[in-house]
């Protein structure tokens, strides 16, 4: 039976300072990556603890989740003026896991934990948080994506790249993820707490889920107009840097920071594609 389809400043001196380019992007992530060690083997693996049926055989399905960079060089519109007055919006690698629990990441309302989402959503660094993942009780699959289809060394999602990776879930069980919206400082879209819908009762689900992803702020650094702060990953002198808050994890709708976001729809697309025996 196939698969069912869900409803589911205007100074120059300020402009050349803050201009910005996939190339500046590619410099940083490729700093922060070597910094920390991440390569695709430290990171790439996942903790898969496949479900079973009574009569002893693999109950789990295989699917493959695709995370789309849509935006394009001039979705982020700024304040400044010339080339950093618009700009595209990279994405960063991420972690995903496969769970029974809600909340596996983070609990809306409530601070960021002590779990590498901080890391992450501030440096677009997901070793720590895929590492948390694999030890959280009610999670079966864990990882971390890091490599754009067709490259061969890991590194930022740009305008028209994508994330592919692979979970085995059985019924019940839904997926999380977080990327970091890069051009902000502590930013990230992930679907809510509840996670991913994989199954409709037993029956694998397929197709575009973007419309369950969201834009969040993690609430562990201060916010500064995206793609222009200094304190954001682009243009930060290293990684952990910028002044600190003590928020919850909330939508970037309810901060309420006066600056303005693109639609999710208008910076990433996420699919889930079963594998068919």
């Amino acid at each position: 039976m196939p698969p069912k389809t869900p409803n589911e400043p205007g100074e120059s001196e300020r402009t050349n300072d803050v201009r910005t380019s996939r190339r500046t992007v590619l410099t940083w992530s490729a700093g922060v990556l070597s910094a920390v060690g991440l390569s695709r083997l430290d990171v790439g693996g996942h903790a898969s603890v496949a479900a079973r049926s009574d009569d002893g055989t693999n109950a789990a399905t295989t699917f493959t989740v695709r995370i789309e960079n849509v935006s394009k060089p001039t979705t982020l519109e700024t304040s400044a003026n010339g080339d950093a007055g618009e700009q595209p919006i990279p994405l960063s690698p991420g972690a995903y896991a496969v769970h029974d629990e809600p909340a596996p990441m983070f609990t809306a309302g409530e601070p960021a934990r002590d779990n590498g989402l901080e890391a992450l959503a501030e440096d677009g660094v997901p070793m720590e948080l895929a590492s948390s993942l694999s030890e959280r009780m009610g999670v079966s699959d864990s990882g971390a994506f890091d490599t754009p289809v067709g490259a061969d060394e890991p590194g930022p999602l740009g305008p028209g790249d994508a994330y592919e990776f692979s979970v085995d879930a059985s019924p019940g069980e839904r997926l999380s993820f977080a990327t970091m919206f890069v051009q902000s400082n502590d930013l990230f879209y992930a679907p809510d707490d509840r996670g991913v819908a994989l199954f409709d009762e037993e029956e694998p689900l397929d197709g575009d889920v973007t419309i369950a992803v969201d834009l969040w702020d993690a609430g562990t650094e201060r916010n500064e107009e995206p793609g222009l702060g200094e304190n954001q990953a682009p243009r930060q002198s290293g990684p952990d840097t910028g002044p600190s808050e003590d928020e919850p994890v909330r939508l970037v709708t309810d901060v309420g920071d006066g600056y303005a976001y693109p639609h999710t729809s208008e910076v990433i697309r996420v699919t889930r594609t079963p594998e068919m025996s």
